[in-house]
C-alpha cells in the first residue's frame, strides 16, 4: 500500500512537471520590436528549448483594447508605457510594468536622402504619399504627428497620408513603394529587411516630440504560468538589453 502510494505521488509530481514545461507563453507586442523581440526570444531558446513563446505584434492600443475584453496574452509589450500602466491600474496585471526602451522615429525613403532636407523632405513637390501610422491607437503614429506639428509642416502634408495600422505596416508602404517616403520606428530601419531594401533614413530630433518611453508588463492570464516570469526577467539581462540597444532603442530601466 505504501509503495503504491509513493508510486503515485511520483507520477503526480512527474506530470505536474511536464505541466510546467509544456506551458505556452503567448505575448502581445508593439510591431516596432519585431526584429528586437525576435531576435531576443531566438537567444532565451536557446537557453530554454522546451519552452513555446507565441508573439503576435501589433498596435499598442488595440492590443490595450483587446486585453480589457480578456484577450488570451500572458505579456504585453507595449511602445507606450501608459498603457501597461493603465492596465495596472484597472487590476489586469501581476507584475511591475518594466521599461525596454525608449523609441525612436525616422523619415525613410527609397527616392531620396531624407538627411538633405531632413524634416522638410516631406514637402518635396516629387513625392506624391507619405506613410505614417495612425496617430488614433499607434504610438508611432501619435508622434510622427507632434514631430510634424512642432515643425509646422503638418497641415501642409496631411493630405499625401497613407496610414498604417501599425508601425510594421507603415514601414512595409515605404519600402514596398505603397508610399514614396515614411515616418517609421528606428527599430525598424536598422532591421535587415529594410537595411537591404536600400533606403536612407534621417532620426527626428527627440525634442520635437513626447518621449516613446515603451514598456512591458506580466497580464493576470499568467498567474499560474512561471514561464512567462521567466521571460519576464529575461528581458531586463545582458544580452536582451544588447539586442534592443543594437535596435536603437535608448536605455531607461524605470519601474512602475
Amino acid at each position: 500500500m505504501i509503495n503504491r502510494l509513493f508510486f503515485g505521488l511520483i507520477i503526480t509530481f512527474i506530470f505536474a512537471g511536464c505541466t510546467i514545461q509544456a506551458q505556452k507563453i503567448s505575448v502581445a507586442a508593439a510591431s516596432d520590436l519585431k526584429f528586437a523581440l525576435d531576435s531576443i526570444i531566438s537567444v532565451y531558446q536557446k537557453q530554454h528549448p522546451s519552452e513555446k513563446i507565441q508573439v503576435t505584434y501589433g498596435s499598442s492600443g488595440k492590443f490595450f483594447e483587446q486585453i480589457q475584453y480578456n484577450a488570451p496574452f500572458d505579456l504585453y509589450f507595449s511602445a507606450d508605457v501608459d498603457y501597461p500602466k493603465k492596465l495596472k491600474e484597472k487590476g489586469l496585471t501581476i507584475s511591475d510594468v518594466k521599461t525596454y526602451g525608449i523609441g525612436r522615429i525616422v523619415i525613410w525613403s527609397k527616392k531620396i536622402d531624407p538627411n538633405k532636407e531632413k524634416m522638410n523632405s516631406l514637402l518635396n513637390p516629387k513625392l506624391n504619399k507619405i506613410s505614417i501610422a495612425n496617430p488614433d491607437h499607434a504610438p508611432y503614429g501619435e508622434k510622427a504627428k507632434e514631430s510634424m506639428q512642432y515643425y509646422k509642416i503638418y497641415d501642409q502634408v496631411k493630405s499625401k497620408f497613407v496610414y498604417g495600422e501599425n508601425i510594421s505596416q507603415t514601414a512595409q508602404f515605404v519600402q514596398l513603394g505603397a508610399a514614396d517616403i515614411g515616418i517609421v520606428a528606428l527599430s525598424l530601419a536598422l532591421s535587415p529587411t529594410m537595411q537591404k531594401a536600400g533606403g536612407k533614413y534621417y532620426v527626428i530630433p527627440q525634442e520635437s516630440h513626447k518621449p516613446l518611453e515603451q514598456g512591458y508588463v506580466i497580464l493576470k492570464q499568467a498567474k499560474n504560468n512561471q514561464n512567462a516570469l521567466k521571460f519576464y526577467n529575461f528581458i531586463a539581462s545582458p544580452a536582451a538589453i544588447a539586442i534592443l540597444t543594437h535596435f536603437g532603442f535608448t536605455q531607461k530601466t524605470t519601474i512602475f
